[in-house]
């Protein structure tokens, strides 16, 4: 947090006599009058509430990437909290996982003109940057959450100038994550490692950049082969057609990766199948139903990541960004998580989950 300081330059000046002292406190309470009415001018503008000053009621917009999801459920949830404790008030829109969708609502909030302020979890954080730069235009506030706002996928710090805050686990980072899991449990593979690789939704940019970061990471390996791929959607019953389909095709595979909510199905592939002494399974997410399979063993290991104190973090900074002009810059909440942020059969305890799986 900045602070102001002011120097007296060239010494202090001689006390004014009584006369010129009236005339001061004349001029001073005029000038507090013309600042007070700038003040109640200014504040009755975008997102404005029922008092003046830092203390007003702040209206705020949280754009879901998929409110139906179970990963988004605790970051809306903790958004919303942390809002309310500090006198503002969220509305959320969901666009169900469809880029247009949440464009289009976006686009009309901002035409709106009734909010001081954006949390956006985007679905396509590159083709939202227009609206992105319209907004902060209209003088309302941005942060991003969860998803980066701009054409990089690796790069947390906020990529569009005037954005407050990047709060975010970047995909990049994520996929290198489960990278190093990878090249764990391919250590124990005599020979050729394949690798079963499930994506959510494999044209979102989000997912490319998962994979990326993967690759980047396996790529030292030259044993280890993806040997085939699948979506799930962000579901379990997505996950567990994957994983069917894919050990038909593939029956010597190793390794299946994927986020928690598909590899919870590809568990249940793998189960029915009898290939779980074969099979190291590793997710995404780290949800208290992930991270159980993890210490139970059942899965090789998982990538947490903490949904809950995202929207907080985020909902924090966009509040500091709207009262006190101040920008956090960008913010990685996973950044410090145990054992960097990698969690297998050893070390599960030590992670708590924030979201169900």
């Amino acid at each position: 947090m900045s602070s102001i300081h002011i120097r007296n330059q060239g010494g202090l000046p001689a006390r004014p006599g009584p006369a010129k002292a009236t005339a001061i406190v004349a001029l001073l309470a005029g000038a507090s009058l013309m600042v007070g009415a700038c003040s109640s001018s200014a504040t009755g503008g975008q997102g404005s509430g029922s008092s003046t000053g830092n203390s007003k009621h702040l209206h705020l917009a949280y754009f879901a990437f998929s409110q139906q999801n179970s990963y988004e459920a605790p970051q809306i949830a903790a958004a919303r909290q942390e809002a309310s404790s500090q006198n503002a008030d969220i509305t959320v829109f969901d666009a169900a996982n469809n880029a247009q969708t949440q464009y289009g609502q976006i686009e009309d909030a901002v035409a709106s003109g009734k909010y001081a302020g954006f949390l956006i979890d985007s679905v396509d954080g590159a083709g939202l940057v227009p609206l992105v730069k319209q907004a902060l235009a209209d003088h309302g506030k941005v942060v991003a959450l969860n998803t980066v706002l701009g054409p990089d996928l690796t790069k947390l710090a906020p990529q569009i100038a005037g954005v407050s805050a990047s709060v975010v686990y970047t995909a990049f980072d994520r996929g290198q994550h489960e990278g190093r899991l990878v090249l764990q449990a391919c250590a124990g593979v005599s020979g050729e490692c394949e690798v079963g690789y499930v994506y959510d939704f494999k044209a979102s940019g989000f997912d490319q950049g998962v994979r990326s970061g993967l690759d980047s990471v396996i790529s030292a390996n030259p044993a280890i082969k993806v040997v085939a791929e699948g979506e799930d959607s962000f579901t379990a019953t997505g996950g567990l057609a994957a994983a069917q389909t894919m050990l038909q095709a593939h029956p010597d595979i190793d390794v299946l990766v994927g986020s928690d909510q598909g590899m919870a199905g590809a568990t249940q592939a793998v189960s029915a199948a009898r290939k779980t002494a074969q099979i190291k399974i590793i997710g995404l997410g780290g949800s208290t139903a992930g991270l159980a399979r993890v210490k139970a063993g059942t899965w090789f290991g998982d990538c947490p990541t903490l949904p809950a104190t995202q929207g907080r973090v985020a909902a924090q900074a966009l509040v500091k960004a709207i009262r006190q002009g101040v920008d956090s810059g960008g913010l990685n909440p996973a950044a410090n998580l145990p054992d960097g942020g990698l969690a297998t059969k050893a070390n599960a305890a030590e992670f708590t989950g924030e979201w169900a799986g």
